[in-house]
């Protein structure tokens, strides 16, 4: 059915404004019911969920259920499930350790280099396998109001080792532009802040956010990258398509990080569809992450060897720029690791230094070891200062925080 046939009455102009989008977002069980018949274990996540997680669904990410499959991974991602209830091992309700490292209330320093700055605890659309859940799910932080976003910029500017920041919450595009940019124009007034990314789903969840207005004051802030998370090629719309290449035509980057989802992506062929097709939007595949140990979304979560798996399926046979790092949050506050196929098969016959690999289909090629093994670069001592080669060059950190 099309959005003229599901929101009878709705004028082009409402339809593609993103306000509208917004209030109009379905929050209840008999909302999505007046659209769609709901299952029996539907209605029951419904229930379990009333009064302990927000629902929400834009009428634009809503159009995109299939009415006739409970498997439809839009379904799955919006719809709450009985699951949620259903401790799984290892569930933390803040599973990759942030707070310990909220020094004020809107910010999470994990990384030496690179700060989260949590700019709003709302969304258009709350994800089922949301990480952050303790903040979008309840009302337990009471907002992000004018006080909490002046601390983070303020403390940003105190620390002085901070260079990457990135703005995330909630969806930091459920602000008004006049919000969205305010923090943004704080950030980049600081000299030592070099790079700005903004973490958000609205280029999948409610693509008419992204307006030329919004794309010109976020280039304004370069470089500024936009980390986008789309999930299922069925979220390559051309609404979304559009969104994507109107950052990218202004000049912002645009990356993605998709979740490793049970049965919703968790196979090679459904995520090599969805990497190539963004390549053709011009977004760059960045990380598929490993599900965090949130509590109430174990019934989501992949086995380890899953995700590797897929890499391994995927590589050879599709561009390598549509393989993204699998990545791994550690429960805790651990950091960030990705994982891999090991190509290692073993060193050379004795005499014969080097290793032998293998490829995507299991063939052995050797690679011998060179003449020389000193690996120092002289000229880095030349190159950078003593201060910089200590913090590992100017551009220090590996890219990783969000």
């Amino acid at each position: 059915m099309t959005w003229r046939e599901l929101f009878p009455g709705t004028t082009e102009a409402e339809w593609r404004d993103w306000r509208w989008q917004q209030r109009h977002a379905l929050a209840t069980a008999a909302d999505f019911e007046r659209l769609f018949p709901l299952t029996q274990a539907e209605r029951r996540g419904f229930a379990l969920a009333a009064g302990h997680t927000r629902v929400a669904a834009t009428p634009y990410y809503a159009s995109l259920i299939d009415r006739d499959h409970p498997a439809c991974p839009i379904r799955l991602q919006v719809m709450p499930s009985a699951a949620e209830a259903v401790p799984a091992p290892g569930d933390l309700d803040d599973p990759i350790g942030e707070e310990p490292h909220r020094p004020v209330r809107a910010i999470v320093h994990k990384y030496p280099d690179r700060a989260l700055f949590l700019a709003v605890d709302r969304c258009a659309v709350y994800c089922r396998h949301c990480t952050r859940r303790r903040i979008t799910f309840s009302d337990d932080e009471g907002g992000f109001d004018r006080a909490a976003v002046e601390e983070g910029i303020a403390w940003v500017r105190a620390h002085r080792e901070v260079r990457d920041v990135i703005v995330s919450g909630g969806d930091p595009l459920s602000l008004s532009d006049q919000k969205l940019d305010g923090i943004l124009a704080g950030l980049r007034a600081i000299p030592h802040v070099q790079v700005l990314r903004v973490a958000t789903r609205a280029p999948v969840t409610n693509p008419m956010r992204v307006t030329e207005a919004l794309a010109a004051a976020l280039r304004r802030h370069a470089p500024l990258f936009v980390v986008t998370h789309f999930n299922h090629p069925k979220e390559c719309t051309p609404e979304a398509r559009e969104a994507c290449e109107r950052l990218v035509d202004h000049g912002v980057p645009v990356e993605n990080q998709s979740v490793l989802l049970r049965g919703l992506n968790s196979s090679a062929r459904i995520l090599t569809d969805l990497n190539e097709r963004l390549l053709t939007f011009r977004v760059r595949p960045y990380y598929l992450h490993q599900g965090d140990l949130a509590a109430g979304t174990g019934h989501l979560r992949t086995p380890l060897a899953a995700g590797v798996a897929i890499l391994e399926a995927m590589r050879g046979r599709t561009s390598g720029l549509a393989i993204p790092h699998l990545a791994v949050d550690l429960p805790g506050g651990g950091g960030k690791v990705t994982l891999q196929p090991d190509y290692l098969a073993g060193e050379g016959a004795p005499g014969a230094r080097g290793q032998w690999l293998r490829n995507g289909r299991g063939e052995r090629y050797f690679y011998p070891e060179p003449p020389e093994q000193d690996c120092t670069c002289p000229y880095e001592a030349v190159y950078y200062p003593a201060e910089g080669a200590a913090r590992g060059g100017p551009a220090g950190g590996d890219g990783e925080g969000e």
